[in-house]
């Protein structure tokens, strides 16, 4: 089926073609129908399968915009997806005159959310704290929502939240409409929809493997400002006949291509900026054989005809998990095998995991060649070479006689070879660079945060005392969650996190320190627990 066989408005519909969408993901296809006829719904499905515009369409459909409240509640765990689902909904409404979404979450100026409101809204999509701030000082008005979708429900759960959910479902009028979504089924969530939804319909999406097994999957984590140098000895290790080099904007392709180009690698760009003309010429140019990597935006990754890729590298991790492998399906195609590296900075690796899971699959970890290792490789390339046009080679008369000749003048053979082999070989050569560009982890975490287990006290960091510990089932994960989303910190603004039977110490860095302290001790819960958080005496 398409989307135009929902029957949802015209304006929605004439937003959906503009984004390019045609046929409903498997999520969509059997949500939508579910929630437009007014269903309570538990969709399980992992990120990136479309679950966002599953609800968003439904949801904006039932919409009244001579109704100036809020009539829609997204909750979800973080400001980064509260941030990302309501883009989508201002994407799919861009046609609904009248209708205006607002996102609020911590961190940023309650005072202005409130004047928004006041101004008029329809839909809300925020985090738990800030919905809870505005519902304690009635700022929201609940009279007129008539839906209440949970967004990533299981990890607002594993952060501790669940008090707050069962408060926002309990304030607002029980014949809601409620939406569930979340990746994993734990029993807390059953236990929620039985006693918060009615007659619940159960969408499950059965994740698959969505890459190709011919295609080797690899990693490389560095910093970024040693991405350039990455690239150019990856292309000369490997020595792909055809590579495409993926970053997420055009001013991105654009910078790298000519930083790239700097550095000597013979590459050209491809994105929606360039005129139809010049990119049909780097493509003939490509598929011809005479350029060996083309530097592009996701633009390059559907519809356009580009063959036999040996080799795909991120540049940059796509913003979307599908993206990924849109992007490295361009290699490993009609059963050939292909080969795709993803160069991850330290604050990144989370988005990594985040792709592993949406293809049910684990990309391996490797390192950088050093400069050394490059030039082996080369040199072990060019023998290979060597001997497969020995024995190609049938006429090579006229190659003896020239050699003679140079024996007769009195050259060995080492030093006529030796120079031969330097005519016709460049071995890669950059003297301003390290040798080694690896990030080195320092024990780092699956999911890049530094280690919390380490001993000893950072001087730049603030010990912290939190009246909560392991009695209270409290996890480092649920204290960490709590003062990222509900401070706006980021994971390097927080040290250790050590968790006793009755209480946990926390560092934090000490420019952070007086604002954890004002926000976290403002009325806030861990997993239904109310803490409060001190500066620990010196130990």
């Amino acid at each position: 089926m398409n989307f135009n066989e929902f029957n949802i408005k015209e304006e929605i519909k004439r937003a959906i073609s503009d984004l390019g969408y045609i046929e409903p993901t498997e999520i969509q296809e059997k949500a939508i129908p579910l929630l437009l006829e007014g269903s309570d719904i538990i969709g399980q499905s992992q990120t990136g399968t479309g679950k966002t515009a599953a609800f968003a369409i439904p949801a904006l459909n039932k919409v009244d915009i001579s109704i100036k409240a809020p009539q829609i509640i997204i909750v979800c765990p973080t400001r980064e997806l509260a941030v990302q689902v309501s883009n989508e909904f201002e994407k799919l409404s861009k046609y609904i005159r009248g209708l205006n979404v607002l996102s609020i979450y911590g961190g940023t100026s309650i005072e202005r959310q409130i004047k928004a409101l006041k101004r008029g809204v329809q839909i809300i999509v925020g985090t738990p704290g800030r919905i809870m701030d505005h519902l304690r000082r009635r700022t929201l008005k609940v009279d007129n929502i008539n839906t209440v979708i949970l967004d990533e429900a299981d990890e607002m759960l594993k952060m501790g939240f669940r008090e707050d959910i069962e408060t926002i479902l309990e304030d607002v009028n029980e014949n809601r409409q409620t939406v569930l979504f979340s990746a994993t089924m734990p029993q807390v969530i059953m236990n929620i929809a039985k006693k918060y939804q009615n007659n619940p319909k159960i969408v499950k999406i059965t994740q698959k493997t969505v890459t190709s097994d011919t295609i080797k999957q690899h990693y490389y984590l560095i910093n970024e400002r040693d991405k350039n140098e990455a690239v150019n000895r990856l292309v000369h290790y490997y020595n792909p006949e055809k590579s495409i080099i993926f970053c997420n904007t055009k001013n991105k392709v654009d910078d790298i291509t000519e930083q790239l180009q700097k550095l000597g690698l013979q590459c050209e760009k491809i994105h929606g900026d360039l005129k139809q003309e010049a990119r049909m010429r780097v493509l003939q140019r490509f598929n011809k054989g005479d350029l060996q990597v083309i530097i592009a935006t996701d633009v390059a990754a559907r519809g356009l005809d580009i063959q036999n890729v040996e080799l795909v590298i991120n540049y940059d991790l796509p913003d979307k998990e599908e993206y990924y492998v849109h992007r490295i399906g361009r290699s490993g195609r009609a059963g050939k095998k292909g080969h795709s590296i993803t160069l991850t900075t330290p604050r990144e690796k989370r988005k990594l995991i985040n792709i592993e899971k949406y293809i049910n699959k684990e990309i391996t970890k490797k390192l950088i060649p050093s400069k050394e290792d490059l030039k082996l490789k080369q040199m072990e390339n060019f023998l290979f070479t060597i001997e497969e046009n020995i024995e190609k080679s049938n006429d090579l008369d006229i190659y003896f006689e020239i050699l003679h000749n140079l024996f007769d003048r009195g050259y060995e053979i080492n030093e006529v070879a030796a120079v031969l082999l330097k005519m016709n070989t460049e071995f890669y050569e950059d003297e301003k660079s390290k040798d080694d560009i690896n990030y080195k982890e320092n024990k780092k975490n699956r999911d890049g945060r530094n280690s919390r287990d380490r001993k000893g006290s950072n001087k730049d960091t603030t010990r912290m005392y939190l009246n909560a510990g392991r009695k209270d089932k409290i996890t480092k994960k649920d204290v960490l969650g709590a003062i990222l989303n509900e401070c706006n910190l980021k994971s390097q603004d927080v040290g250790d996190i050590d968790i006793l039977d009755k209480f946990s110490f926390v560092e934090i860095r000490k420019s952070k320190a007086d604002k954890v302290l004002k926000i976290l001790n403002d009325n806030k819960q861990i997993k239904g627990r109310k803490i409060s958080i001190e500066k620990a005496k010196k130990r």
